[in-house]
């Protein structure tokens, strides 16, 4: 223990200074700190560690209030295009059960099975016709062929377009 605290002497308690008088709390924070206490004592550092606190400032109510309210904003249009999404699902999930309905039907069935595996009943005719293999197209320059790719030409390009008067 330190000897100051072993003693016998009563020490008189702290009385307040006569400056102190009539001053407010605030008076630490309104008078001018001393360089030598200071955390930044140039003023070019006292600049610089501003606007780091302004920076960071400005990022914490970015992450607090704009982005937040960017994603809320931006939710609308997520949720259009996802009901959007939701309806073109259940059209085609009503197409598909219209057809599960119609297969579990004898015609249905029938019909699924002249599709699919080339079913022919009693009396039907099995026919197979394969399609058209693709016309070339690069035919050789010339009289007879210069005339058929033209028209092939204009036939790919579709109508021509109206002129309007």
């Amino acid at each position: 223990m330190s000897r100051s605290q072993t003693t016998s002497i009563p020490r008189p308690k702290q009385q307040p200074k006569a400056s102190d008088a009539g001053r407010s709390r605030l008076g630490d924070f309104t008078r001018p700190i001393p360089i030598d206490k200071r955390i930044l004592r140039r003023p070019r550092w006292v600049l610089f560690g501003g606007a780091f606190i302004l920076v960071i400032g400005a990022t914490i109510i970015a992450a607090l209030f704009i982005l937040p309210v960017q994603t809320w904003m931006d939710q609308d249009v997520d949720l259009a295009r996802r009901q959007a999404e939701l309806d073109e699902l259940q059209k085609i999930n009503g197409q598909l059960a219209g057809e599960v309905d119609r297969l579990q039907t004898d015609d249905g069935i029938r019909e699924a099975a002249r599709e699919e595996i080339g079913f022919v009943e009693a009396g039907d005719q099995r026919s197979t016709i394969l399609p058209l293999p693709p016309l070339p197209s690069d035919l050789p320059a010339g009289w007879p062929y210069n005339v058929v790719t033209g028209i092939l030409a204009a036939r790919t390009a579709g109508p021509a377009p109206v002129a309007a008067d």
